[in-house]
């Protein structure tokens, strides 16, 4: 190969190169846009809570709103890879990024991208930062305890095999508290939390024992979302029967369901088949299973608002009254 040869072959390499990056782009815009960012303005809204206003300067904010991209970048990366594993078809009002035509199962290398971001994103903004080091083992921590979550979740529910007997309140509880409450709520807080210098375990352990208790509530809105929710506010349409969930809705059930009820759960829960499905509804209708969301509802609420009430310096009340609020009576 002559010089001018080598030189267009690298010329070639080089657009196909920076061409890629559009794609890359892409799998960032669809996937990591369209939410309610709750999480990534939650790292936001508390650091300007937790810091002095005349400590805010304009870089420190840079880094706190970096640092709440990074908490949505990795949601994405969650979602793109928790929508493979259980078949969905939309997620926030469109199409799920594994079902785009040209993507399939490339999609599971466009997640790891994601994931991959978060981390060049610390580095580049906040590695001369001394709570860096913190932010890494918090981001690498939620990273592990959501995988563990989803383990227990998969493993409880696997396809095509529906065992009731393991659909228990217990496990239920396990399953949220790793899969949605850590990286949801004490994540976002936790990051803000050491941006603003306060690294105690104590402190860290209040908030947990708040927003670890608020994660377990907004998993079963959103459970209960899923089945009564309505699709053009939810942005997507609920699997959760389908999918042999260990859902929230199916624990309840168990537990006031008749013989003859428990029955009916058994021969059409987990299953693909509309008319099956609906089946499982009416139960869940007849069981009154919306009233009992609402009690539930009303009683968690109050439980955390007393929780809340206990808060002392350097964490003020109104970092988690603000989240609670925000997810009371949500309806997406």
């Amino acid at each position: 190969m002559n010089g001018n040869q080598k030189l267009d072959a690298y010329n070639q390499e080089k657009q196909n190169f920076i061409q890629h990056f559009s794609q890359i782009v892409k799998v960032l815009e669809y996937n990591a846009l369209g939410g309610k960012y709750n999480r990534g303005l939650t790292v936001v809204q508390a650091f300007q809570e937790l810091v002095e206003p005349k400590k805010q300067d304009a870089e420190s904010l840079q880094r706190a709103l970096t640092v709440g991209w990074c908490v949505e970048l990795l949601q994405a990366f969650f979602l793109v890879s928790d929508d493979i594993m259980d078949s969905s078809l939309t997620r926030r009002g469109q199409i799920c990024w594994y079902q785009k035509p040209g993507i399939g199962l490339d999609a599971i290398n466009d997640a790891l991208l994601l994931e991959a971001s978060i981390y060049r994103l610390l580095k580049f903004y906040c590695r001369e930062q001394p709570y860096y080091l913190n932010l890494l083992e918090l981001f690498l921590q939620s990273s592990y305890q959501t995988e563990i979550g989803q383990t227990l979740d998969l493993m409880t529910a696997p396809q095509g095999h529906v065992d009731l007997g393991r659909y228990t309140e217990k496990r239920y509880k396990s399953i949220v508290k790793y899969k949605t409450a850590f990286y949801s709520f004490y994540l976002p807080v936790a990051a803000a939390m050491y941006m603003a210098g306060i690294d105690g375990e104590k402190e860290h352990a209040n908030a947990l024992k708040i927003l670890m208790e608020m994660g377990e509530f907004f998993q079963v809105q959103d459970d209960y979302l899923d089945l009564f929710g309505d699709p053009s506010v939810t942005g997507k349409v609920g699997t959760d029967i389908q999918d042999n969930k260990c859902s929230w809705l199916v624990v309840q059930c168990l537990l006031r369901a008749s013989p003859q009820q428990r029955q009916i759960l058994e021969e059409n829960y987990g299953q693909k088949d509309p008319e099956k499905v609906a089946r499982v509804k009416a139960l869940y209708e007849a069981l009154d299973l919306q009233s009992a969301f609402f009690k539930y509802e009303e009683d968690s609420y109050n439980r955390l608002k007393s929780l809340i009430e206990q808060c002392s310096a350097p964490l003020p009340p109104s970092i988690f009254m603000e989240l609670a609020n925000k997810i009371y009576k949500r309806r997406k």
